[in-house]
């Protein structure tokens, strides 16, 4: 299985969709500045710098997201721990997003994250188990 191009295309992915949720954030929260409407007597202005902070944290978490999968397809190494925590911790979002968004959205916003859903398990898959560091054998122990 050609598991290197996989992993460098999740990466490509994850890192052309990192600057859309930042700017779909800065959308939301130019929204939220124009209304000037509270809820729930919440401030308009907070609720708009919240959700400015919370698209520039979704970015970095994305960029980090497709630096573990870059790395991986440039080493040709399952990530570490920590890696493939976050990129299942990515998948995860993405389906729960997949799952909001085809009823806001639609179709085309499900699809859309359910390929780099794929894209992300593809790559946990392909880098499974046994697919890390060669591991020197030992020799055997004498009698």
């Amino acid at each position: 299985m050609a598991r290197r191009p996989i992993a460098l295309v999740t990466a490509l992915v994850l890192l052309l969709e990192a600057p859309g949720i930042v700017a779909l954030n800065a959308v939301m929260a130019r929204f939220l500045e124009a209304q000037s409407m509270s809820l729930d007597g919440m401030d308009p202005d907070a609720m708009a710098t919240g959700t400015r902070i919370l698209g520039y944290v979704s970015g970095a978490a994305l960029v980090l997201c497709a630096l573990v999968a870059l790395l991986t397809g440039l080493r040709d190494r399952r990530p570490g721990r920590l890696g493939r925590g976050l990129l299942v911790g990515c998948a995860v979002v993405h389906g729960v997003l997949g799952a909001v968004a085809v009823g806001l959205l639609g179709w085309q916003a499900f699809a859309f994250l359910m390929v780099v859903l794929g894209l992300i398990v593809l790559t946990l898959v392909a880098y499974g188990k046994g697919t890390g560091r060669p591991v020197a054998e030992k020799a055997p122990a004498p009698a």
